[in-house]
């Protein structure tokens, strides 16, 4: 299973919106979706958490999941358990993660999150 987030906002009125790109044996599910009103370091989060939350749903517990962001403050928080910043957001990702078998997290350059990335920037065109 593969997960790709990404977040976009709109930082004069910080309307956000994710985008979640669930791949399974091939199959893909692309998903939009309002957040709340935030910064962007904060929507990327609740992009992670959000995606998680919808993979848990929809295929349950005792997954591996290969978790891909272009947030480096996403993926470098994750790898050390800790933010001291976005603690909150993060112990919620981390406590979503620990219902997966295994999560191996990978950040990558926004350049090859495109799928996610457009999928955010559509939501975010939705909000307006």
């Amino acid at each position: 299973m593969q997960l790709y987030t990404d977040a976009a906002t709109e930082p004069a009125s910080e309307h956000s919106a994710a985008g979640i790109l669930l791949i399974d044996n091939g199959h893909q599910q692309q998903l939009k979706q309002p957040l709340p009103p935030s910064d962007n370091h904060t929507a990327e989060f609740l992009a992670a958490i959000a995606g998680f939350k919808v993979l848990l749903e929809q295929y349950g517990s005792k997954q591996t999941v290969f978790f891909y962001t272009d947030s480096k403050i996403v993926a470098e928080s994750i790898s050390k358990g800790y933010s001291k910043s976005f603690n909150v957001e993060l112990q919620i990702l981390l406590q979503l993660q620990d219902q997966c078998q295994v999560v191996i997290t990978q950040w990558l350059p926004e350049s090859q999150n495109h799928g996610a990335h457009q999928l955010a920037q559509q939501g975010l065109h939705l909000a307006d």
